[in-house]
């Protein structure tokens, strides 16, 4: 049985509360009631996959743990990680807050934590809770003081004070991406049977991929079932809540980074003992389904409400357990930038129906990311593509996206059938179109801000702090030419323009991106106003009107953008956050940067950076630059 949390815990709570602005929902720390009251918390998570398991009808998946929790507990049919790749995932959850507002989008990264908020365990810990994460963490946002009591490979609930209660999270990375390329490989699962997406090509590498992602898959939901005997053995599994989940969608290709609902799928089960049943939802029956819509952000609450704790109402999650939470209409998902390469897209999904904003739609969903490259069936997509050999569905990963996306996954749940251009579906278009921007606006998305200003503009505070001034972040003014910039109505083109005279330097940022976006006849058009961006204050500014007069403008255009190009991808001279954006830029300049070649071989791939999370970046691109010219 769970006894009382240590004394010494005791004096300090009330304090702790009333700091944060919060209160102990099962009273003060006066009269706080017997720990026993309190459930023990585990979590057994895992790495990028979907909802493949027996227990969500996969009966090509070989899962009997989970399957077994899932029949005693309840499984979540609309589950979305916010994000499509694990950092910013875990961002996430470990904050309550949307990595969008706090500028921890991107993977990896690392921005300050907003002030005088914290990472949920550190609340439970207030309260008495031995909190243990074994081990891997891969936040975006900087700690905020002792998050953990054991964050290590020894992390473990066993190693808590008698009678104490306790949150532990075991992360398996047994089914990771880089597992999947493993060789050799014996499989268990006959590639021959597996199942192939509509937007994949049926070929023996996809083939072998998929099953070798079942069979890791089964791995993971091992580590689940030691886990799980451990707690029997224990005799803790009458006084826990057990939660499975994984941190995105499968590892394959159009899964991960893809922030529709093939990327950010994920399964959860959730497993709430007899003694605790007043803190299951109204929905929960043992072995049932719920279909209420579940996001990450959502799980900092949902625990703390567990703990008897009233979740912060800077959270920006709401809790999905406890005795009425609250329904959802819709759940989020982002993707801004992905290791080396930039983008920005924000979806949305009522549970049917997947909308997904492109605001950078001239990039390729496909862009090369050196470490999906790694995977055989990029590497064959890709082929067959350059060779003209796919279908239509298919060839979409390797084209610019539509400007917005909309999928019904009752009857397309690969989502290959875009149906934001049918008139029939236009009141759902615009129905999820308005969700997503009321969320952008709600908790004012920094992610339209280049990467290097969410730094620059911040003078010590962090981005989410920062954000909140006007003055620093005039989001409505940003927000509304990245939407213009990312719609191909020619007609935007004089607003755009205009824009080029703005005193924000985000929004002559989108101003030229919106150039770039529409092609040739927007650059003749805005010629001058790129011309004059040029010698525009802001790098990113300059990167862009380089990029759109590269593309586009003469040769004398053409020089100067690419020696501008060359100038601000040098790491050593410049942050790392304009070289990667430069060097995008000359990779999107194709053959016509040949002719800098010779200098950008001379490129230093080394040079400081705010975080070692940066360094990969530049060295990639510049590798990837260099090989097309060999």
């Amino acid at each position: 049985m769970i006894g009382s949390p240590p004394s010494r815990f005791c004096g300090v709570v009330f304090a702790t509360f009333v700091a944060l602005g919060l209160s102990p929902s099962l009273g003060s720390a006066g009269d706080m009631p017997a720990a026993k009251a309190s459930p023990n918390i585990l979590w057994l998570t895992s790495e990028d996959h979907g909802p493949q398991m027996g227990c969500y009808g996969d009966t090509f998946a070989t899962t009997p743990n989970i399957d077994a929790l899932a029949a005693k507990g309840m499984r979540y049919t609309h589950v979305w990680s916010c994000a499509p790749v694990c950092a910013p995932a875990r961002t996430t959850i470990i904050s309550g807050l949307y990595p969008p507002s706090t500028g921890a989008e991107h993977m990896r990264s690392m921005v300050p934590f907003p002030k005088d908020k914290q990472m949920f365990p550190q609340f439970l810990r207030t309260v008495g809770y031995y909190c243990t994460n074994r081990a891997k963490e891969d936040y975006n946002l900087a700690k905020p003081g002792q998050v953990w009591d054991d964050s290590s490979a020894k992390g473990h609930w066993r190693n808590r004070k008698a009678g104490q209660p306790f949150f532990a999270v075991f992360n398996s990375e047994k089914s990771h991406e880089s597992k999947l390329r493993v060789r050799p490989h014996v499989a268990v699962h006959d590639p021959a049977k597996v199942r192939i997406p509509a937007y994949h090509p049926d070929t023996p590498e996809a083939r072998r991929d998929w099953a070798q992602y079942y069979d890791t898959v089964t791995a993971a939901d091992a580590d689940a079932g030691l886990r799980l005997k451990e707690l029997a053995d224990d005799g803790l599994a009458d006084d826990t809540i057990v939660f499975y989940f994984a941190d995105h969608g499968p590892g394959m290709p159009r899964s991960k980074r893809s922030a529709c609902d093939s990327g950010l799928h994920a399964p959860m089960v959730v497993y709430i003992p007899e003694k605790f049943r007043h803190l299951a939802p109204p929905e929960y029956k043992p072995g049932g389904k719920s279909d209420r819509l579940v996001s990450f952000v959502d799980l900092a609450p949902t625990v703390l409400v567990l703990a008897g704790i009233e979740p912060p109402k800077w959270m920006q999650g709401h809790a999905f357990l406890g005795r009425e939470p609250a329904p959802q209409p819709f759940v989020y998902g982002f993707r801004g930038r992905m290791d080396e390469r930039l983008d920005l897209v924000r979806s949305a999904t009522d549970g049917r129906y997947v909308y997904v904003r492109n605001y950078m739609p001239h990039k390729i969903p496909g862009q090369h990311v050196d470490y999906m490259f790694q995977t055989p069936t990029t590497r064959i997509w890709k082929q067959l593509h350059d060779d003209g050999k796919l279908k239509v569905a298919q060839s979409a990963f390797w084209k610019p996206k539509a400007t917005e996306e909309l999928y019904d996954l009752h009857t397309d749940p690969d989502e290959v059938m875009n149906l934001a251009a049918v008139p029939a579906h236009a009141e759902t278009l615009n129905r999820l179109r308005k969700a997503q921007q009321a969320l952008a606006a709600e908790i004012r998305d920094v992610g339209f801000l280049p990467e290097g200003e969410l730094h620059s503009r911040c003078e010590g505070k962090s981005p989410y702090d920062g954000a909140r001034d006007d003055g620093k972040y005039p989001f409505r003014r940003v927000f509304e030419t990245a939407e213009l910039a990312s719609q191909l109505s020619p007609d935007g083109i004089p607003a755009l323009r205009a824009a080029f005279r703005d005193e924000d330097s985000a929004v002559r940022y989108w101003a030229a991106m919106g150039m770039v976006i529409r092609g040739a006849a927007a650059v003749e058009a805005a010629r001058e106003e790129l011309r004059g961006a040029l010698k525009d204050k802001s790098p990113h500014v300059r990167i862009v009107a380089a990029e759109a007069l590269t593309l586009h403008g003469d040769a004398a255009d053409q020089k100067a953008s690419l020696d501008q190009l060359v100038e601000l991808a040098n790491w050593e001279t410049q942050s790392v956050f304009v070289a990667v954006a430069a060097l995008n830029a000359l990779d999107a300049a194709g053959s016509k940067a040949k002719s800098v070649v010779d200098a950008i071989k001379k490129l230093p791939a080394k040079a400081k950076s705010p975080d070692p999370r940066y360094n990969p970046y530049v060295p990639r691109l510049l590798e990837d630059l260099v090989a097309k010219w060999k």
